[in-house]
């Protein structure tokens, strides 16, 4: 059995696939599907479905023919080592028409959401001293790019 997450793309789904797995480590495409004849957005010959691996799980990106609205209910998770990490992939995906929320939240070029998390971030949340864990829950709810350097002070008070 093969669970994969399903993204719908008016008709840039390869060129999204391409950009997300040279973003993360452990990404690769696997399959392209092309069209073996028309279809409402396109050609036969195009690109219509393209496998790939994101980080080592299973994503599709469809061409659908006319534009999505992903909305906010879901949203691609990515944990992060450190900084210069969460800055690189923040840069990378509110680039190019991509919009900041807030909290960590983003959505890239094509409107998928995405969350760029410190991977510190559920540890200081879960901090025993209710105390420490409010200041760095604040802290968060002011940011947009989440700061760890700001969490982590926020946690030592």
């Amino acid at each position: 059995m093969r669970v994969a997450t399903c993204l719908w793309f008016e008709r840039e789904a390869e060129a999204a696939a391409r950009f997300y797995v040279g973003l993360i480590a452990d990404s690769a495409i696997e399959h392209v599907q092309h069209a073996p004849g028309p279809w409402p957005g396109g050609a036969p010959g195009d690109p219509i479905l393209v496998r790939f691996r994101l980080g080592g799980q299973g994503f599709q990106a469809l061409n659908g023919g006319r534009p999505a609205d992903y909305g906010t209910a879901a949203s691609i998770s990515v944990t992060c080592a450190d900084q210069p990490e969460i800055d690189r992939l923040w840069e990378a995906l509110t680039a190019d028409g991509g919009r900041e929320i807030a909290c960590g939240w983003l959505n890239d070029r094509w409107g998928v959401p995405w969350q760029i998390v410190p991977e510190a971030l559920p540890r200081l949340l879960a901090d025993p001293d209710p105390a420490v864990a409010a200041r760095v829950f604040r802290a968060m709810q002011g940011m947009v790019k989440l700061d760890l350097a700001g969490l982590e002070r926020a946690a030592a008070g």
